[in-house]
């Protein structure tokens, strides 16, 4: 069955890192596209960062461009996302999201993993 799941969330001090990954299984890896979402108490889930099915293009919301990095392993069947230069504001739980490049509206989604930024 299909299965993303996301684990390095936790706590960390504002200006630290940590890198998530989400670990697929299920489906063909590499013919979807990858996204980091991040949804904050009170407030609607948002992009972060996306990555296509090749790896050859990335995308970015301006809150975070230059601070997160997206990555995919197609060989390992996993995306990541370093996140550096943590502020308060990160604090969310972040999802991944898989999308096929080639079926419209074939779509997964992780369980989700929290990270907070406080000292």
């Amino acid at each position: 069955q299909v299965q993303l799941v996301e684990s390095g969330g936790g706590l960390v001090q504002p200006g630290g890192s940590l890198r998530l990954s989400c670990a697929a299984s299920g489906f063909t890896f590499r013919s979807y596209a990858m996204t980091w979402y991040r949804q904050a108490p009170g407030k609607e889930r948002e992009l972060v960062a996306g990555i296509t099915h090749t790896g050859d293009t990335t995308n970015y919301a301006d809150s975070v461009k230059g601070r997160f990095t997206i990555s995919r392993d197609n060989a390992k069947n996993t995306v990541y996302l370093q996140m550096n230069s943590l502020k308060s504001e990160d604090t969310a739980v972040y999802y991944c999201n898989a999308q096929s490049a080639y079926i419209l509206h074939r779509t997964y989604w992780g369980q989700g993993t929290q990270v907070t930024v406080s000292s």
